[in-house]
């Protein structure tokens, strides 16, 4: 019958009791934890826009506080050696970046030629002590010149005397009396040209306004003399300021050193400072006196103290070689640069060489 209870299988059954003390009772499950609060999201909800609007505000609250520049190096007093007379080297004394004092010898020149023309120059001063001598004595002798004229011009002018009597006598010619006028003219001419020859040698041997009590010869050749020692002296040449020697390769024995052209440079005669060109947009504001802060590209932990100095007076583009010229009508504006030297106002304990890199801030506020 479809109503008929299912049959059980006994089997089955057995399988589906199980003894009670084999069954394992599972211990109570212990009450779950309550889970700890989360901080880092409403932390980086709310702690990053903070910060954000922070750094933000404080960009804002600073700008136009402080300018600065990368275009700056560097600068020390450099003296550009060279030698006042021309000759051969003989003998150098110094070498690359060795450091010397005022007065020290750098190079030396040939001195033998400048010694030559000193021994000229004192046989010139001789000769014109020999030639004052012999003025002077032909002055002295002018002076016996002049009195015989005198007596010449006497004699004659006695002879004339007496023709003229003889004359108005009638005892003698008319042709006598014009020889003894005649002899009178040649004797009054021949006293003035003695009077002339005493007044020229006695120029010779005068003395200028120039050069009081010294005949103008002899000035000369001791002038001349004074040029030979200078020139002698300056053979030597020595270092005028103190500091490092640089360039000093272009120093050779045996090289043609020429008048004026530079044989060694000198650096570093006194503190340093920095040249830093600033845009002219940054000027507005810039003062002298204001605080800068120095670094540098080579020394990258060194912070330098310094201040503004000056403010230069022409544009980098003003001191060019070639300037650039507006009047073609190509014309495109750039911002110009401005030198502003910044005096260092600590000592640095690291050197400072010429042309290194370095930026500035300076506080304009």
């Amino acid at each position: 019958m479809a109503d008929a209870d299912p049959k059980i299988d006994p089997k089955k059954v057995e399988a589906i009791i199980v003894e009670p003390e084999t069954v394992e009772i599972a211990p109570e499950a212990p009450a779950a934890e309550k889970p700890k609060r989360n901080w880092l999201r409403p932390l980086l909800m709310f702690g990053v826009p903070v910060l954000v609007l922070a750094v933000v505000g404080w960009f804002w609250a600073t700008s136009g506080g402080t300018v600065s520049t990368d275009n700056a190096y560097v600068q020390q007093d450099k003296v550009s050696v060279s030698s006042d007379v021309a000759g051969r080297i003989v003998e150098v004394a110094v070498r690359e970046n060795q450091v010397v004092k005022a007065g020290d010898i750098l190079f030396r020149i040939d001195p033998e030629p400048y010694r030559i023309a000193l021994e000229q120059a004192n046989a010139a001063i001789a000769g014109a002590q020999v030639q004052l001598t012999t003025l002077e004595t032909s002055y002295q002798g002018t002076g016996a010149d002049i009195e015989a004229a005198r007596d010449r011009v006497t004699a004659a002018q006695q002879d004339y005397a007496r023709q003229s009597e003889l004359m108005r006598r009638g005892f003698t010619t008319r042709a006598r009396l014009e020889e003894a006028e005649h002899a009178l003219e040649q004797a009054r001419a021949g006293l003035s040209r003695a009077n002339a020859d005493a007044a020229e040698a006695r120029a010779k041997i005068g003395t200028g306004a120039q050069v009081p009590g010294e005949n103008p010869a002899i000035a000369a050749a001791r002038v001349q003399r004074d040029k030979a020692l200078l020139d002698l002296s300056r053979t030597t040449v020595r270092a005028p300021v103190g500091g490092i020697v640089s360039q000093a390769d272009r120093l050779q024995v045996g090289q043609m050193m020429m008048t004026g052209l530079p044989g060694v440079t000198i650096v570093g005669g006194r503190a340093a400072w920095i040249e830093a060109n600033f845009k002219e947009t940054d000027l507005n504001k810039m003062r002298v006196g204001q605080t800068a802060t120095i670094t540098f590209d080579a020394y990258p932990g060194l912070r330098l103290k310094g201040h503004v100095a000056s403010i230069g007076a022409l544009t980098g583009s003003e001191t060019s070689v070639l300037p650039a010229q507006n009047a073609n009508g190509n014309w495109v504006k750039v911002t110009q640069r401005v030198p502003v030297r910044i005096a260092i106002d600590e000592n640095s304990p690291r050197p400072m060489i010429a042309g290194l890199s370095a930026h500035i801030t300076v506080d304009v506020k």
